[in-house]
């Protein structure tokens, strides 16, 4: 683990920006940025259109450590290179921004009122690779979408379950069961949560260090408590939906909370923006996200 990323992570101001979009959610990223499905023929094409995209959004002047701590990116983003270094290595040399990784494979079927992670038989190897390429920690989401105890239960023990092994590998794991905004009994499904999490943390052995991605909550600093964890390196919020100003409103009621969002960062750039509008459009969103997450 590196000493001097963990205490970016710990106690910098900002936030992190999540470029992991991956397999099904690829296109619908592109299509926001303006690129059509016809405008690739295949999966490689895909990639390497994301990879244009998301560099052009890490090398503008606007990406920066000022107010952006670390940064979420898919497997097939860090096997590419930005100017001849590999992408984390970019990240953490040029811009001072730490590098992390997702690793779940998917979400399962819903069953019990939750979406699991499907099943990671090559996680090992995925982290040793990540070791190599000197990433710091590691992102997995499941989803809540009811108040099933049983169900919120499976999907945390699941996700400790993981943690623990990416945490043997020297990582920091970023613990991500994410509540559906839309569910009729989302705040009852983030007591449940919480009370889950807490149970697991206390089981964790010292030392043991991990990060909480949530779903902004219903209920203004519902999570503070958990900031105070000493396992607990900080706690980050999704957007899961709320358009950018309204995510960043709700965030900004959170004190301590700091965002690490995806779709609301990349709101509004486009592919056939000059560089001058695509800078100033991404300079406005970051400044937003960063002016909610030191609330």
């Amino acid at each position: 683990m590196n000493e001097q990323q963990l205490d970016v992570m710990r106690t910098g101001k900002g936030f992190i920006a999540a470029l992991d979009q991956s397999g099904g959610s690829t296109p619908k990223a592109l299509l926001q940025y303006g690129v059509a499905e016809d405008s690739y023929s295949d999966e490689e094409g895909m990639y390497t259109a994301v990879h244009t995209m998301r560099t052009r959004i890490i090398k503008s002047p606007a990406f920066n450590s000022e107010s952006i701590l670390g940064a979420i990116l898919f497997e097939n983003t860090m096997d590419r290179e930005i100017d001849g270094k590999p992408t984390a290595d970019y990240l953490w040399e040029e811009k001072g921004i730490v590098p992390f990784l997702k690793v779940d494979k998917g979400l399962a079927e819903q069953q019990q009122g939750v979406q699991m992670m499907k099943p990671m038989p090559d996680l090992d190897d995925l982290l040793k690779r990540a070791v190599d390429k000197r990433i710091f920690g590691t992102k997995m989401r499941s989803v809540i979408h009811e108040a099933n105890a049983e169900g919120i239960h499976q999907v945390v023990a699941q996700q400790f379950e993981v943690a623990r092994q990416i945490a043997a590998a020297g990582l920091v794991p970023i613990i991500e069961p994410e509540v559906d905004i839309h569910s009729t009994d989302r705040a009852e499904s983030e007591r449940m949560l919480k009370t889950e999490l807490q149970q697991h943390l206390d089981r964790l052995d010292e030392g043991t260090r991990v990060m909480l991605k949530l779903s902004i909550p219903a209920e203004d600093g519902f999570y503070s408590d958990l900031m105070h964890d000493p396992h607990v390196v900080r706690i980050v919020a999704l957007s899961g939906g709320y358009s950018r100003d309204e995510a960043n409103e709700r965030l900004a009621r959170n004190p301590g909370l700091i965002a690490s969002f995806s779709r609301a960062l990349a709101e509004g750039l486009s592919f056939g923006q000059t560089e001058e509008d695509f800078d100033d459009t991404l300079a406005r969103s970051i400044a937003s996200i960063y002016k909610a997450s030191i609330q």
